[in-house]
């Protein structure tokens, strides 16, 4: 099932996504409301309307997003960072924070920072968290999933490497864009994730590369913190990352999923 968040007539809802589209084109797409949230037992209410008719929104509002950088070898290297000890083991996954701020959504502008010079793109598989949960064995992961959209972790990278922690750099308004909806019905393990600036391929890479598997990523945030229903762990970004500038649109597309578009404008 594809979940999506919307806004009509200055309402707030979730819907299920329904029928298929060629990629771009949603024109023949419906949405079914559904009766309450999609983290517990609902049900569809059979109203629907066109998602042409309809304002996509991030389809969660975060607690909080956990990013995990460096979690593709070729990315790490192209920004010269070691992913294996020097016995050959891989360094524990590199955790930090995005704001619940930085989210936006499709269609969203990106506001390119005033203190940078240097923004680039990052196409990344997130997850979404659909109960709260803390140390989840491996087992269990499946279970506390929702599912999966994309995301874009756009990045000041001159700040990044300037200031030399990411707080500024990664959680800037409107440095998360999220969507276009959540797929509850996938297998995220080796999927196509690919990014484009002005229809020009940037990135193109598989899930099934990541060091660390969505299993090890939610074992381990969750050793340290309780997850709650809607935060996004974001999993990191293949390689390719490179520069946006003021007029660009980027799309971030995953295997299953859909497109992420959006573009980024002078921060006023």
């Amino acid at each position: 099932m594809r979940i999506a968040r919307f806004s009509i007539d200055g309402n707030v809802a979730f819907g299920a996504v329904e029928g298929s589209s060629a990629p771009g084109d949603e024109s023949t797409l419906v949405l079914d409301i559904i009766k309450g949230i999609p983290f517990a037992d609902f049900e569809l209410s059979g109203t629907k309307v066109p998602l042409s008719k309809v304002r996509l929104l991030p389809p969660v509002l975060p607690n909080k997003v956990v990013a995990v950088g460096r979690n593709y070898a070729e990315h790490a290297a192209e920004l010269g960072h070691a992913v294996v000890d020097d016995q050959g083991r891989a360094e524990p996954p590199l955790v930090f924070f995005k704001p619940s701020t930085s989210v936006v959504g499709p269609g969203d502008p990106i506001a390119y920072p005033s203190f940078s010079e240097e923004l680039h793109h990052e196409a990344e598989l997130a997850v979404v968290i659909g109960r709260m949960c803390r140390e989840v064995p491996r087992e269990r992961v499946k279970d506390v999933i929702l599912g999966y959209t994309c995301a874009n972790d756009v990045t000041a990278r001159d700040v990044q490497r300037r200031e030399q922690q990411w707080a500024r750099a990664k959680g800037f308004d409107s440095s998360c864009p999220l969507g276009p909806w959540i797929e509850t019905d996938l297998d995220p393990s080796d999927l196509t994730i690919q990014c484009t600036v002005n229809g020009e391929q940037r990135q193109l890479g598989r899930t099934g590369d990541m060091i660390r598997s969505i299993e090890d990523l939610v074992v381990h945030i969750s050793e340290a913190m309780t997850l709650l229903p809607g935060d996004v762990i974001l999993t990191g970004t293949p390689a390719g990352v490179g520069p946006l500038n003021v007029g660009d649109e980027v799309a971030v597309t995953i295997e299953g999923i859909g497109t992420l578009t959006n573009k980024v404008i002078k921060r006023g």
